[in-house]
Parts: structure tokens; sequence; C-alpha cells
């Protein structure tokens, strides 16, 4: 049945018959957001009832949307067409589309079932239990990622030795600029800053005992054994592990590394390698000068108290041996291979958004000094073992 005095009230481009099981709303003339304004509050109107409308639609009753009549549709009409079956769903009625374009059908199909997610699905809560499953999957997933990073730029390292002319030398020489020498200063003032302190807090102790002497010894061991690769990573992470991430996420987030995928060229041979090279060529004349910095500062507080300078290096070089030496290169190379390929990695996994490149920046650094911890932990186990 037509009721002539609700369609007198109702706004241009709307017409509404209500019969027994059924709501038709035909609509007519384009549905854009100059029409929708007025049309948006009478068609919700009819489906929700109230006083000035009648009664709303009812359970098991169908709505009808004839569009047979309807012009233009942008996203404005579109989100009124959703929201109108939205309510009608809501209260248990069907709803009938007519006249409507295939390519419209298929726009509100996606809106309504986006819009039904999100209302429908129920916000999960996870327990204690729970949550501490999540985190170590998580943690789980992540390690497995940088183990298999890691491995391909380890594969990268080995073409590269096999198949030199495929190397972009004159970016591996700016990468160890970056890397090495531009970071000798902070790399001396460290070691010198290190050996000093260690040194003289060394003295204060072992004056009580008259062990003086020992100093020398004390800090040629630890400093070439220990603090010399693990503090040297460590500043890798924080200097330049931080710059491959940026520059890495940089690029991703301008989507340059899409486009040398789109011609075929792979990102981790191109930008990976070059930095990993690198950092393996630098690392050990980095940890090199880092003791000979440390080897200084110590002896500045042994001359300062009144040990000749001869003594000190005597006993030094006495003490340190070709194992400590080289194992400490092992170490060092291993910690540059785990640092400069976790870096990239986070470069490459860098995602959009204005802070992105600073969480895969960050991200890179953490997780450096994680694996350097882990690393040198298994190396201390390894070398004991192996009478080291």
């Amino acid at each position: 049945m037509l009721h002539a005095s609700k369609i007198d009230a109702l706004p241009k481009g709307l017409a509404v018959s209500d019969a027994p099981g059924q709501l038709t709303l035909a609509f007519s003339g384009d549905l854009n957001s100059a029409t929708v304004a007025r049309l948006w509050g009478p068609a919700l109107d009819r489906v929700r009832g109230g006083a000035r409308t009648g009664s709303a639609i009812q359970k098991g009753s169908v709505l009808c949307l004839k569009l047979a009549q309807a012009g233009y549709i942008d996203g404005a009409g579109l989100a009124l067409l959703v929201k109108l079956r939205a309510e009608a769903e809501a209260r248990g009625a069907s709803v009938e589309l007519l006249g409507l374009s295939a390519s419209h059908t298929h726009l509100l199909d996606l809106a309504g079932d986006a819009e039904r997610e999100a209302v429908q699905k129920p916000q999960e809560r996870r327990g204690l239990k729970g949550l501490v499953g999540v985190g170590v999957g998580n943690v789980l997933a992540g390690m497995a990622e940088v183990v298999s990073f890691v491995g391909e730029c380890s594969l990268v390292v080995w073409e590269s030795v096999r198949h030199p002319e495929r190397v972009r030398w004159k970016d591996v020489f700016l990468a160890a600029m970056a890397v090495g020498v531009e970071s000798m200063p902070i790399i001396l003032l460290v070691g010198f800053l290190m050996g000093l302190i260690m040194s003289f807090q060394s003295v204060i102790t072992l004056q009580r005992f008259g062990g003086e002497i020992y100093v020398p010894n004390m800090l040629g061991l630890v400093m070439f054994r220990e603090m010399g690769p693990l503090v040297t990573a460590i500043l890798l992470a924080a200097r330049s592990g931080s710059a491959f991430a940026a520059e890495i996420g940089t690029m991703c987030v301008n989507e340059e590394l899409d486009a040398m995928t789109t011609m075929g060229i792979s990102p981790v041979r191109f930008l990976v390698g070059p930095r990993i090279l690198a950092s393996l060529s630098m690392v050990p004349f980095m940890t090199l000068f880092f003791n000979f910095a440390s080897l200084v500062g110590g002896a500045m507080v042994m001359v300062s108290i009144g040990f000749p300078l001869v003594t000190f290096t005597s006993r030094v070089f006495a003490n340190v041996t070709d194992n400590d030496l080289i194992a400490s290169l092992v170490k060092i190379l291993v910690f540059s291979l785990l640092v400069a390929g976790v870096s990239c990695l986070r470069g490459l996994r860098t995602g959009g958004g204005a802070s992105a490149v600073g969480r895969s920046t960050t991200s890179a650094v953490v997780s450096g000094l994680i694996l350097i911890t882990v690393a040198d932990g298994l190396f201390a186990v390894l070398f004991y073992y192996l009478k080291i």
C-alpha cells in the first residue's frame, strides 16, 4: 500500500512504498554527496521506524532498494546503501537490490563485508598463558628469520669470494670508508678511556696486596680476548648498523627496492652484499686499533704510578698469545656478520609510514646487541672446551 501522506514529506529523489512484509525505497537521480545529505535521514527513518514514520521494518520482511532510476553513484551513495542494508539485516530482514549495476554491487558487497567484520568480530582476549605463547612464538619466528637471512648473506659472501668480478667494489669501498675510517676516532677514544679506566680501577684494588705488576697481564688478556671484539661489535651496531637499516629502510619506504626487484635486481646482492663485505674487511683493523688504544690508556696509568713503560709492554706481550689474537679476530668476524646482516634485514623489512624507518633503526640496534651477547656466550663455552 502506498502512503501518499508520507511521500509528500519525503525529499526529492526518494519514494517509499510500504506493503505487508516488504518496504520499498525507490531512488531517482544522482546519489552523490549533495543529494545523500538530504536522503540519509529520511531513508534511515523508514527502516528504523518511529513516531513520524510508523513501525520499523520487521524480522522476516524484505527491504527492497530500487535503483533503476538512479544516476551517478559515488562513495556517499554507496555508504547510504551499506548503512540501509546493515540496519535491515540487524533487524532480521532481507535486502533486495534492483537496478544496481554489477560494478556497484561488487563494491557494495566489499564495503558491507568489511563493515560486518569490523562490527561483529569480537575482541580477542588472551590470558597470561596465551600472551606468553604468542610472545615466544614471535621471538622464535624472528630468530628463524634472522638465521635464514644470515645464511643467505653468508652465501653472498661466498659467491663474492668465488667470483670477485661480479662485486661492485666501488660500493664496497664507500661502505668501508663509512664503517671503518669514519668510525676510527670514536674507536680510539673509547678504547683509550676503557684501558685507562680498567687499569686505574685495577691498580686501586691490587695496591692493597702489592699486586700492581699484574695489571698489564689482566689488561692485555681482557682486551684481546673479550673487550676488544665485544666493544668494537657494539660500536659497529650502534653506528654503522643503524646507518645500514636507515639507508635501506628509506629506500624501502620510497619503493626503490620494489623497482629494483621489478628490474630483476636482487636487493640482497646489490645492497646487502657490499655492506657485509665492507664490515668484514674493516672490523679486524678496528679491533686492533681499539686494543692498541686501550694499551696506551693502561700504559699511562702504569707509568704514572712509577712503572717503566718497558715493563708494561713486556708483561702484556708475554701474557698474550697468538691464540688470543686469533680468537679475537674470529669472534669479531662473526659479530660483524651478525650485526651487518640483521641491520640490513631490518632495513629490508621496513613498513610504511613516517615512523617506519625509526622503528627499523631501533630494531636493528637492539637485535644486533642481542645477537652479539648470545654469540659471545657461545664463544666463551666453545673456547673453554677447546682449551683456547
